[in-house]
């Protein structure tokens, strides 16, 4: 015991998938601190669950616009600048959302938004850049479960303290992490790989690159499974707290909910084993059964309430096997000269997914009731449990991954 700890201490003082995974940690604790405090907040400002909706839907759609000019951003300064101004906006994000007020409240959402896009486009890249392909499938399940704290406490820590302490407490709270973790991120002196850099291709327009994204068959389907399973943890994020609220629970309740909910990433290592075993095919397919069944009864349960919060746990059990090799697919396809302006597109895909939800139940709870958000959160992981056949059967296993595939080959 005593001749590993200064290794794993070591290895926290230089780029690795320990320390990516730290910093991975330290974001999503900063988010997730908010997580549950922001829709609760949206709530109070709005009135019902379709202005919410609303809500989400501008700040995300603001957030997808400024992510596409990340790599013009990148090559015109530096990857590290980017991802420091992503970490600035995640802190002062706070501020404004804690300022009393609709407007400086939706400029908060739209700040964090944009933040939380530049941080993941540039972290991902970096892992690229240290991580080999073959270690992916250890490194990944390694990064959600250091991150697993994070989710687990955040959402509920986030809405106890603005019950308990102050309303102001959560967000000075989740700027001090932020920070944290930018002050960690400098003290890594983390630079771009110089092989990496001198390869790349300059893509004219952010159009040009987003249809060369979506030529390659593997990067759709990854992006398309990855959407998805947003998707879903949007509906989670945003509506048990909405539903906790509307069924009489609280918003305590909801909070707890999306913790315990948000916990299953501690399983991330055993899941992890499971992909190297059976392949991310395998395992994908199961969760969204999973996901799919309980989600939709969920829908029938708003008259017992207790039984719904009961089958949401279930589906977030089943959706948080899947985070466990949730971006394999795209770092197994992409291609080592094309990772800035790939990943960029990639990472649209969180963009995506708050805007689609937000925006349909905007007009969907404007004519049905909260159940109708569940139908359609179920509905989309029984799509996605269909398109697990395209996944290549051995993709993700330990004994070797498959061999990339031609632009334009199909998975099967």
């Amino acid at each position: 015991m005593q001749l590993g700890r200064p290794v794993f201490f070591k290895r926290l003082g230089a780029p690795g998938a320990e320390a990516f995974a730290v910093l991975f940690a330290l974001e999503s604790f900063a988010r997730a601190i908010l997580a549950t405090v922001i829709p609760i907040e949206a709530l109070r400002f709005l009135g019902t669950a379709g202005n919410v909706s609303s809500a989400f839907f501008v700040s995300s759609l603001c957030a997808l616009c400024a992510g596409l000019g990340i790599p013009w951003l990148v090559r015109k300064t530096a990857r590290r600048w980017v991802y420091s101004l992503g970490f600035l906006g995640l802190a002062s994000a706070p501020a404004l959302l804690a300022v009393p007020g609709f407007e400086t409240f939706m400029a908060g959402m739209v700040v964090r938004a944009v933040g939380t896009v530049a941080v993941t486009v540039c972290l991902s890249l970096y892992i690229l850049d240290f991580i080999a392909k073959k270690d992916l499938s250890r490194s990944e399940p390694m990064r959600l479960f250091y991150s697993a704290a994070a989710w687990a406490a955040g959402p509920f820590l986030g809405v106890w303290l603005a019950v308990n302490v102050g309303r102001e407490v959560p967000f000075l709270l989740s700027a001090a992490v932020a920070l944290t973790a930018l002050g960690y991120f400098w003290f890594l002196r983390i630079t771009e790989n110089p092989a990496v850099v001198q390869k790349a291709v300059p893509v004219p327009t952010p159009l040009a690159y987003v249809r060369r994204y979506f030529a390659q068959p593997r990067l759709r389907l990854a992006w398309v499974m990855t959407t998805g399973r947003n998707v879903w943890w949007v509906v989670f994020f945003i509506y048990v707290p909405v539903y906790a609220v509307k069924t009489g629970l609280g918003p305590e309740v909801g909070g707890a909910v999306v913790s315990v909910g948000a916990s299953f990433l501690f399983l991330t290592p055993l899941t992890g084993r499971l992909v190297r075993r059976e392949g991310i095919r395998r395992v994908f397919a199961a969760g969204y059964l999973l996901a799919s069944a309980s989600t939709f009864l969920v829908a029938a349960s708003m008259g017992q309430p207790w039984i719904g919060i009961a089958l949401i746990v279930c589906a977030a059990l089943g959706m948080s096997a899947i985070d466990a090799g949730g971006n394999m697919l795209f770092l197994f396809a992409v291609r080592r000269h094309e990772r800035s302006e790939m990943t960029t597109v990639y990472s649209t895909y969180r963009d995506v997914a708050d805007i689609v939800p937000p925006g349909l139940f905007s007009l969907l709870l404007r004519v049905f009731e909260l159940p109708a958000v569940f139908v359609v959160g179920g509905a989309v992981t029984l799509g996605l449990s269909l398109l697990t056949r395209r996944i290549h059967p051995r993709l993700g296993r330990e004994a070797r991954p498959p061999a990339p595939l031609a632009v334009g080959e199909p998975a099967q």
